[in-house]
């Protein structure tokens, strides 16, 4: 990896890293359909505009917009939706738990649709920080009971999850058949702002917001970093350095957000949460480092 790529791999995690303490100030008021629907509604039209400032056509023939609605159906809605269904029955820590097995998922479709070789410390990296995000989050979903709704909210999750890692092989193949990257997520954000609107309106959903201070403050940071910075960063680092690296990223993002909530929230570390850190710590080492020469 070079120091851009430690720069975009930086920037990916401490922006969508801090993007979970917003969604907190999400969730109430609006429904969570019409908060996604806002936010692309924000960051799709800047998407557009930075395409265009590099000189990216927007034209593009059928068989090219299959390839942004797909993206736009696994990244931009319906992996958003299953998680926010997901957590009506889960904690949020389990569903920070399932995320992490992108770390496998990448790696895994990665070596089945484009022949990537599965590196035997990217795998054993990511199950070290599975486990290391499993021990922070302990506390949260050591009371679970699995009954059906629990049952149902593993699955959605898990879905999400998929759909997700569908999405970076969806944006690989984009890439390989030179579509440019910032007209690529353009037209699948557009795509995917109106899958969600659509659900929206068939589930009763009213298309209000909520004007106090945290809420749009929150879908400001959601909109034009998580959502536009944030997905132009991530994908051009998937390109960089394939799926199985850049998945680990999603390992992350819980521990910026709870080194957020210590901050802002007074999170408490406990040892067990501490050796979780380490071990996750001990994943990056193993899945960032040169390879062997």
């Amino acid at each position: 990896m070079t120091p851009l790529d430690y720069g975009l791999y930086s920037a990916s995690i401490l922006i969508w890293g801090l993007s979970w303490i917003c969604l907190h100030f999400q969730v109430g008021v609006v429904a969570p359909e019409v908060s996604i629907v806002w936010r692309y509604l924000i960051a799709t039209p800047m998407m557009f505009a930075l395409a265009i400032a590099r000189g990216e056509s927007l034209r593009y023939r059928l068989s090219d917009h299959a390839f942004f609605a797909g993206l736009g159906l696994t990244v931009f809605s319906m992996n958003y939706l299953l998680f926010y269904y997901a957590a009506m029955h889960v904690p949020s820590g389990l569903l920070s738990i399932q995320f992490t097995l992108a770390a496998i998922f990448n790696a895994a479709l990665g070596a089945i649709f484009f022949r990537t070789r599965i590196q035997g410390r990217v795998v054993v990296g990511g199950l070290f920080g599975m486990a290391g995000v499993a021990a922070m989050f302990f506390p949260e979903v050591q009371g679970l009971r699995l009954d059906g709704g629990a049952v149902l909210g593993f699955m959605l999750g898990l879905l999400a999850t998929l759909l997700f890692c569908g999405g970076n092989m969806i944006s690989l193949a984009a890439q390989r058949r030179k579509l440019p990257m910032f007209a690529t997520l353009a037209w699948a954000m557009t795509y995917g702002t109106a899958l969600v609107a659509v659900v929206a309106f068939f589930k009763g959903a009213t298309f209000t917001i909520d004007l106090r201070a945290p809420y749009l403050i929150s879908l400001a940071y959601i909109s034009l970093l998580g959502s536009f910075a944030g997905f132009a960063i991530y994908f051009t680092l998937l390109g960089r350095i394939g799926p199985a690296r850049a998945g680990y990223s999603t390992v992350l993002y819980p521990v910026v957000a709870l080194a957020a909530s210590t901050v802002l929230e007074g999170y408490r570390w406990t040892p067990l949460a501490v050796a979780g850190l380490v071990s996750v710590m001990i994943g990056v080492f193993l899945v960032l480092r040169p390879r062997p020469a």
